[in-house]
């Protein structure tokens, strides 16, 4: 398992710097792809949302949402506030909330959807988060989710450390090499959502790395 929360500042330094874009945006694009022609109006619930990149690209994919970005790092979430004071216009539209999962104190919003980017596999308890899910939803709420996906060998997962970070800081190919080793298979997914009662969310492989999951939600257990 990885450390659930990235508590260093010198690693959030470096996660916030470094250039996710192609990955971040190509998340967005599937979410719009998977919501189609539906527009997100209202909250959004990012879980998991360490600098702000996704959530501020999702409020620019979808300018009648509002989003409430979570995070249990305040390292990482400082960055998260200093992108939101130099974008003053999205001020009405984001907030950020420092909070560690299941006891975070989310807002109880009736969340229109709820993202997440690279949160499942950090977590020691993954049920964590469909209970989340679970708890902040509704019936109706959207779910869309990338995570990664573990390769079937340690030769693999060197592979596509090399491949995909080999350039990055050493810090960098460390943690995505860790990563790739403490993911879980879109098999252990399932198995997951069906213990959480979310067996009709969708699970596919999107690359060699990545997996989607998303779903709509049928009911949901009120937040307390």
């Amino acid at each position: 398992m990885e450390p659930e929360l990235m508590l260093d500042s010198t690693q959030a330094e470096a996660y916030a710097k470094a250039d996710f874009g192609e990955a971040h945006q190509r998340y967005i694009e599937l979410c719009q792809s998977y919501f189609g022609a539906r527009e997100i109006e209202g909250w959004v619930l990012d879980l998991g949302c360490g600098p702000g990149d996704i959530t501020f690209r999702f409020a620019r994919a979808f300018p009648k949402a509002r989003l409430v970005g979570v995070d249990g790092s305040a390292a990482m979430l400082q960055w998260a506030f200093k992108a939101l004071k130099q974008a003053p216009s999205f001020s009405a539209r984001i907030e950020f909330v420092e909070g560690y999962l299941p006891q975070a104190a989310i807002p109880a919003h009736d969340y229109a959807a709820i993202i997440s980017n690279s949160l499942l596999h950090h977590l020691p308890e993954p049920m964590v988060l469909w209970q989340t899910i679970r708890r902040y939803g509704r019936a109706g709420t959207q779910v869309c989710m990338m995570d990664l996906r573990r390769p079937g060998t340690q030769a693999e997962a060197r592979v596509l450390a090399e491949t995909y970070a080999g350039k990055e800081p050493e810090v960098l190919r460390r943690d995505f090499y860790n990563s790739l080793l403490a993911a879980f298979t879109p098999e252990e997914v399932c198995e997951q959502l069906r213990r959480a009662g979310l067996e009709t969310f969708a699970v596919r492989a999107i690359t060699d790395r990545h997996m989607l999951i998303s779903g709509l939600l049928a009911d949901a257990v009120p937040a307390r």
